[in-house]
C-alpha cells in the first residue's frame, strides 16, 4: 500500500461518505479522489518527477490534505510545514530539502515571499487562493487542479519502501532535521494505531494538531484507512476544541499535554462528550493528576496514553483497562513493533533497571534527510539480543524501565538529565511533582551550571488563570514530596511557557529566554 492508497477501500465501499469536514463543508471520498487525481496530473504537467520534494505550507484545509495525497500520487515527496512557522524556518526547510515546488495559502505569502525569491532550487509556487501579480512562476491551486481534468495522472513506479514524506523535527541542538518516511512507515503505522483504537467508518476524528506533526498526521492517516471522517480545525483557544467536539459529534480526539491541561480548565459540556468514544495523549507524559481529572471528567471515554517519536511514528500505548493502576506508564509496544531496553553495558535491562529505549520494526524511518552523520548516531542496528537483531532501529535517547509485568515507564532524556551533587536526576520526575500543585498550569525543570553542585535545578512555572503564584509555596510543595537533592534551588514564575510549532513546551526556547537570569539567581542563592 502507498500513502495515496490509504483511502481506496473507503472509496470502493462508500464513495459518498464524508472523508473530510472543515467549517460548514464536507468533502466525500469520491470528491476528494477526483481532486487528488486532478492535482496530481497538474503537478506532473508542471514537471514534477519521481522523488521531487514539494513543501506544503498551509493551515488545516481540504487543499492541504488533497495536496499531500496528490504529491504522493504524482510520485513526489510531500513536506507538510507547520502553518505557525516563520520565514526563516520555511527558508531552511525549502533549502535543506531542495524542494522544487511549494504549495502555500494566500495568507502566508507576505511572510515568506521575500525568502522564497532567493531560493534557486524552487521552480514553482502554487498558491491556494487569489493569484499574485507579476510572478511568472506562480499558479493558483484551483487552476492547477482543474486544468488537466480531462487527463489522468501518469502512473509512476513506486515501492512501499520509496520515500513518501519528510517531517521536519527539532532536536536538542541545531536546525530542524527532515525525518525520511517511506510509504510503508505511514501506511503500516496507520494500520497499527487504527487497530488498537478500533477505528471504523462511523468515527469522526478531530484533527486539531498540525498535519506537519507525526502525531497530527496520524489522525488523518488512521481516518482515511478506516473510511472514517477527518474533521479539520485551526483552533485558537481551548474553547474552540470544546465547540468542535459538540458541532461535529467527534468520536476520537488526540492532544499533547499542554492542550489537555488547557482543556481541563474549562467545563466539558454534555453535548461535547456525548459521542467521544476515545481520547489519546502523546508528545509528552501527562501528570498523574491530569490523568485522574480526565478519567473523572470523561468516565465513558477510553483514554489511550501513548509514547512515540517522529523517527519511528509510535512505539507504545497503555491499554485503557489498566490506566487507573498504571497511569504513569507508557505501556507496551504497539502491534508490529519491537521495543528493547538496553542498559549502559549494552545488555537487556532487568526489571526496574534504567536503559535506553530502542525501537525496531517496519515503522523505523529511513534516517535524516541529507545528514548521514546524525542519521548514524540515531539509526543503528538493533542490539544482538533483540528478536530483530541487526535490523534497522531507532536508538531513542530516552531512558525507560520496565516493571515486573513488562509495562514500560518513561524516566527522561539521556541528554536531558541533570547531574547535581553527584546524583543524576530526571527533570520529568520533578516536573510531575510541581505539576501536582493545584495552582500550577505548566512547568519545566532545567539544569543550570553551578560552581559547587555541578548543576542546580531550576523550576519554571506558570500559574492557573487569575492566581498569583509564590515561589515559597512551590518550594515547600517540592520539599514535601522530594529528597533534598531534587528540590529546585529556585523557581522562576512566568505568565506562560513558550511553545514550539507543535504546541509542546519549547524546552530549548525557555532555557534561551531565561539564560540571562540564571547566573544572577544562582549568585544570589549562594550568597544567601
Amino acid at each position: 500500500m502507498l500513502f495515496h492508497h490509504l483511502y481506496r477501500n473507503a472509496l470502493e465501499l462508500d464513495p459518498g461518505h464524508p472523508a473530510l469536514m472543515f467549517g460548514d463543508q464536507d468533502m466525500t471520498y469520491a470528491a476528494m479522489d477526483a481532486q487528488v487525481g486532478g492535482l496530481a496530473a497538474g503537478l506532473q504537467t508542471l514537471g514534477l518527477k519521481v522523488g521531487d520534494r514539494v513543501c506544503i505550507y498551509a493551515g488545516q484545509s481540504f487543499e492541504m490534505v488533497v495536496s499531500m495525497l496528490a504529491v504522493s500520487m504524482a510520485g513526489g515527496v510531500f513536506i507538510p510545514a507547520n502553518p505557525a512557522l516563520k520565514a526563516s524556518q520555511i527558508d531552511h526547510i525549502v533549502r535543506d530539502s531542495a524542494a522544487r515546488f511549494i504549495i502555500l495559502d494566500d495568507g502566508r505569502y507576505q511572510a515568506v515571499g521575500e525568502a522564497l525569491a532567493e531560493i534557486t532550487s524552487l521552480d514553482t509556487i502554487v498558491q491556494i487562493g487569489a493569484a499574485v501579480d507579476g510572478r511568472g512562476d506562480w499558479i493558483t491551486w484551483s487552476e492547477l487542479a482543474a486544468a488537466p481534468c480531462e487527463s489522468e495522472p501518469v502512473c509512476v513506479a513506486l515501492e512501499e519502501s520509496s520515500l513518501a514524506a519528510l517531517l521536519y523535527t527539532s532536536g536538542s541542538t541545531g536546525r530542524p532535521k527532515g525525518v525520511m518516511l517511506s510509504h510503508d512507515n505511514l501506511t503500516l503505522g496507520a494500520e497499527s494505531v487504527a487497530g488498537y483504537v478500533h477505528n471504523d467508518a462511523k468515527d469522526r476524528l478531530l484533527c486539531a494538531l498540525p498535519l506537519s506533526f507525526d502525531y497530527g498526521l496520524s489522525q488523518l492517516t488512521t481516518a482515511l484507512l478506516s473510511g472514517a471522517t477527518a474533521v479539520l480545525i485551526n483552533y485558537l483557544f481551548p474553547a474552540d476544541v470544546h465547540k468542535a467536539l459538540a458541532k461535529y459529534e467527534i468520536t476520537g480526539l488526540a492532544c499533547v499535554p499542554p492542550l489537555w491541561l488547557q482543556l481541563l480548565t474549562s467545563e466539558w459540556l454534555p453535548e461535547a462528550v456525548a459521542h467521544l468514544r476515545y481520547i489519546t495523549n502523546s508528545g509528552g507524559q501527562l501528570p498523574e493528576g491530569a490523568v485522574a481529572q480526565l478519567r473523572a471528567a470523561l468516565p465513558n471515554t477510553n483514554l489511550y496514553l501513548m509514547y512515540g517519536l517522529t523517527e519511528a511514528f509510535r512505539s507504545t500505548y497503555l491499554d485503557p483497562a489498566i490506566t487507573d493502576k498504571a497511569a504513569n506508564a507508557i505501556g507496551r509496544p504497539i502491534p508490529n513493533v519491537t521495543i528493547d531496553v538496553v542498559n549502559a553495558e549494552g545488555w537487556p535491562s532487568a526489571p526496574h533497571e534504567h536503559g535506553e529505549l530502542v525501537h525496531s520494526g517496519p515503522l523505523v524511518a529511513q534516517g535524516y534527510w541529507g545528514d548521514p552523520e546524525k542519521s548514524a548516531l540515531r539509526f543503528k542496528p538493533a542490539p544482538d539480543f533483540s528478536r530483530n537483531s541487526g535490523e534497522p532501529a531507532v536508538w531513542s535517547g530516552d531512558v525507560v524501565f520496565s516493571d515486573d509485568e513488562g509495562l514500560l515507564y518513561f524516566v527522561g532524556r539521556e541528554d536531558g538529565q541533570i547531574k547535581t551533587s553527584g546524583y543524576r536526576v530526571s527533570p520529568t520526575e520533578i516536573e510531575e511533582i510541581i505539576a501536582g500543585h493545584p495552582d500550577v498550569a505548566e512547568c519545566l525543570v532545567v539544569g543550570v551550571a553551578h560552581p559547587s553542585l555541578g548543576q542546580a535545578i531550576v523550576g519554571v512555572v506558570s500559574p492557573r488563570g487569575g492566581i498569583v503564584l509564590q515561589e515559597k509555596a512551590i518550594l515547600q510543595h517540592c520539599r514535601r514530596a522530594l529528597p533534598a537533592f531534587m528540590v529546585p534551588k529556585t523557581i522562576v514564575i512566568r505568565s506562560a511557557l513558550a511553545k514550539n510549532a507543535n504546541g509542546k513546551i519549547d524546552r530549548s526556547g525557555v532555557e534561551e529566554e531565561l539564560a540571562p537570569l540564571f547566573q544572577p539567581i544562582m549568585s544570589e542563592k549562594q550568597e544567601e
